[in-house]
């Protein structure tokens, strides 16, 4: 059966994105085959394209994301069997394709609770939003914490999850709209970034205390202002960079209020098979008993995965985004 991928030769825009002709090889030992269902967006797979990370062996497809059914197993592969329901959010990069060879260890079943959308929507950002509030900084009730991007696919089940926890959320956002849209997800307070001093906003809020930990996806124009905001002993944690790289940190920053700062990542976080079941059980109970709701906001069909980075890039979306094969 020939299988059809969204391949790239070399980095750059948009246009580079193909889809073309890219068979599944064989399987290794501790591989299976997965025919995708649904095949989730997100801004890493623009730094892949772009080049700002490195993808190896090119060409090859793109994508880290995707929810499917196993249809052959490799050798040595236990706990699974063909037919199962698996996600994924995982390298190495190849999700923007019909069927692919994928590691067994790599994949988690995907309970009933869950459907295969829903499964494509959120397990890199569902399981980001899991390390990030329960394990980088472990979010109690009562706590007031910063969002940046509160509107986006993270930031909307981060909020979600917040308030879940008990906790108040401060959420940045870019147009009323999405202010809107993060409101009626738990964000109690939507701030538009472009158009006031949010630091001012978020001492206001506060108190003047500040927060004890801010989540920043965003980078190089928010990471300076994002200290500003810090309680004492507070902490920035900055999980991506969809403005651009920060510049160089001169640790002195943190010394007015003995701050910490770190830039975690999903897979370091999920590196341990243990690590990875508990990430994804976590997330599917809050999707399952519906504390969390999945905002599928965009579908593109997979050969239309170049209009969808540019709409990605443009800030066109919100809440998740499927690429269905």
């Amino acid at each position: 059966m020939t299988n059809m991928a969204v391949c790239i030769h070399q980095p750059g825009g948009p246009e580079v994105l193909r889809w073309e002709e890219y068979p599944v090889s064989d399987l290794q030992e501790g591989d299976i085959r997965v025919r995708h269902t649904a095949v989730g967006l997100n801004f890493i797979d623009t730094y892949m394209r772009s080049g700002a990370y490195t993808v190896p062996d090119l060409p090859r497809p793109i994508g880290l994301e995707a929810a499917g059914v196993v249809e052959e197993l490799g050798p040595g592969v236990s706990g699974l069997n063909v037919g199962d329901r698996v996600a994924y959010a995982s390298p190495p990069p190849g999700a923007y394709s019909q069927a692919r060879r994928m590691p067994a260890d790599r994949v988690v079943r995907v309970p009933q609770s869950v459907t295969d959308e829903q499964a494509a929507a959120i397990m890199l950002k569902g399981m980001t939003a899991e390390y990030l509030l329960r394990r980088t900084f472990r979010v109690e009730p009562g706590m007031t914490v910063l969002f940046h991007a509160a509107a986006g696919g993270v930031g909307l089940i981060a909020c979600q999850w917040l308030k879940a926890l008990g906790a108040t959320v401060i959420g940045t956002v870019g147009t009323e709209e999405k202010a809107e849209l993060a409101r009626a997800h738990g964000c109690d307070h939507p701030i538009l970034f472009d158009q006031v001093d949010w630091v001012e906003q978020v001492k206001d809020i506060t108190n003047g205390e500040g927060v004890p930990v801010v989540y920043d996806s965003v980078g190089k124009t928010t990471f300076a202002k994002s200290v500003q905001c810090l309680a004492m002993h507070g902490m920035v944690v900055l999980f991506g960079q969809s403005s651009g790289p920060t510049d160089p940190v001169d640790p002195a920053v943190l010394a007015p209020g003995s701050y910490y700062l770190t830039r975690p990542t999903l897979m370091t976080y999920t590196k341990q098979r243990e690590d990875l079941e508990a990430s994804a059980a976590a997330l599917f109970d809050v999707v399952g008993n519906g504390q969390v709701r999945i905002e599928i906001n965009q579908r593109y069909a997979l050969a239309e995965a170049a209009q969808a980075h540019r709409d990605l890039e443009g800030r066109k979306t919100t809440g998740s985004t499927l690429l269905i094969p």
